[in-house]
Order: C-alpha cells, then sequence, then structure tokens
C-alpha cells in the first residue's frame, strides 16, 4: 500500500478492519496492525519489514538485511512463480510438516512424502495413518507450515491450513502401494493397508502464502559470488527470492479452477 499509513480509529473492531482492508485492496495477510494509543496504523509487510519488535542495534538508512534486497526477485510473472515452486517441490519429494501438539504447545516435524498437488499445483496432498500423533494436532490446530530444502541450499517454505479427508474416492486417488509397507496388514481383513483400509487418510494442505530461493547460477558462480561477498562485504547475488502472497495464492487457486 503506498503512501502514508492509512490510519482508522480504535473504535473499530476487527471487522471493520477487514473491511477496510477489503476497501483499499490491500490483502490481509500482508496487513499488520500496531496499536498506539486511540488510534490503529496499517503498514504494509514491505513497512512491517523494516519495523522489526526486536533490535539490538540502529543501521540507520543502510538495509539491516542486505540479502533480502539483493535477492529478491520482482521482475517474475505469478505464473512463473507458482511454475518454479512446483518445480522445486517435485524434486525434493519430501518435506517437512510442522504441526502443534495440543497437549504440550510443542511444534512437532516429521518428514512427509508428497501424495499429489491440487489448486493448479499450489496446494499439496500427503496420505497419513488417522491414528497418528499428526491427526490429533491437525484436529486440534489446522495451522501448518510445509518446509523443502536440498543439498544445494535451494529452500521452500509454505505456510497453510490442514484437513484431514476420509473420503474413500479421494483416498483412492491419492493411494500409492507402498503404504502398505508402513502400515502393515493387521490380519484381520479389514485393517490390510489397501486403498480400503479405513486407517489411510488424505492430509489436504490449502496453501495461505509462501516464500522459497531457488538457485539462478551455478555451483562456481555462486561461490565466486560469496568469495567476493566476503572480501567486499557486499552481499552475494546467488538465488532468486520469490514471495507469493495469499492473495496472490487465491488469485492462482481461482484462476486453475476454470
Amino acid at each position: 500500500m503506498p503512501g502514508r499509513p492509512t490510519t482508522i480509529p480504535s473504535r473499530f473492531i476487527l471487522r471493520s478492519f477487514r473491511s477496510q482492508a477489503d476497501k483499499l485492496h490491500t490483502p490481509r495477510a500482508s496487513i499488520c496492525i500496531y496499536q498506539y494509543r486511540p488510534r490503529y496504523i496499517i503498514t504494509s509487510y514491505s513497512q512491517r519489514r523494516k519495523m522489526s519488535t526486536f533490535s539490538n542495534t540502529d543501521t540507520g538508512d543502510k538495509p539491516s538485511g542486505p540479502y533480502y534486497n539483493k535477492n529478491i526477485d520482482t521482475n517474475v510473472t505469478l505464473k512463473d512463480k507458482v511454475e518454479g515452486l512446483a518445480k522445486f517441490v517435485s524434486s525434493c519429494k519430501f518435506g517437512m510438516m510442522t504441526t502443534r501438539d495440543p497437549s504440550s504447545g510443542k511444534l512437532v516435524s516429521r518428514c512427509m512424502a508428497i501424495a499429489g498437488k491440487e489448486g493448479g499445483d499450489i496446494d499439496l496432498t500427503f496420505t497419513t495413518n488417522t491414528e497418528s500423533h499428526k491427526t490429533d494436532e491437525v484436529k486440534a490446530d489446522p495451522h501448518t507450515n510445509i518446509s523443502f530444502c536440498d543439498s544445494s541450499g535451494q529452500w521452500a517454505s509454505i505456510a497453510g491450513d490442514v484437513s484431514i479427508e476420509t473420503d474413500r474416492a479421494v483416498v483412492k486417488k491419492y493411494y500409492s502401494p507402498a503404504l502398505r509397507a508402513w502400515l502393515g496388514d493387521l490380519g484381520d481383513g479389514k485393517h490390510d493397508g489397501s486403498e480400503d483400509d479405513p486407517r489411510i487418510a488424505v492430509l489436504r494442505v490449502k496453501t495461505r502464502s509462501v516464500t522459497y530461493a531457488v538457485n539462478d547460477r551455478s555451483v562456481l558462480g555462486r561461490a565466486a559470488e560469496v568469495a567476493k561477498g566476503t572480501i567486499t562485504g557486499e552481499p552475494p547475488s546467488v538465488q532468486k527470492l520469490r514471495e507469493i502472497s495469499e492473495r496472490e495464492v487465491q488469485q492462482w487457486r481461482a484462476t486453475a479452477s476454470l
């Protein structure tokens, strides 16, 4: 949102704030509210990035995180961002799913194999054992993060919401015979690890926002950039850092459904 921050009187409740945000055509996910005495101030995400709530120093008008400014890729279409993400995620095959343990409040992660993609490749699906701890965690708190990383330093972080799908048609769509090795055959004619095994469900992750980084140089090129930065103090340009906002996710998903 360009220009000066828009202020809203404190008598407005959150519902009013959301309404105002919609009128301003500002994505809710990229808005942060700060209460300062009688008023609320809406700031963009880029402004909030410069207004860290924790600081150990003052860099003045210099960027405190120059890597971001050096590598952020703004000259890219939404189509290219989503396709780049889908390509990288597919190359990884496995991601770390983070959920919250309702009994302790701790964040826990586990490796999950990608079963498929939906929503024009912006949403992910995974298969799971319904009797595992993760289903309890997802039921208590659907918020999740799926992260990916490879040996070259490329990475992706996907924030979203998880739902548990037990419909057999959906399960059969994403079922893999390899699941039988993980669930086993209990010998009761029902829990046999097949696509009809009621223990097998699908976790659908509806993406809300994404940040990811892919390399745009060779190994030697990245090494040269880092070496130069070590000598000169200039941040290396080694990756294409890309962000997909919640509004862009919704836009892409709507386009994909046409």
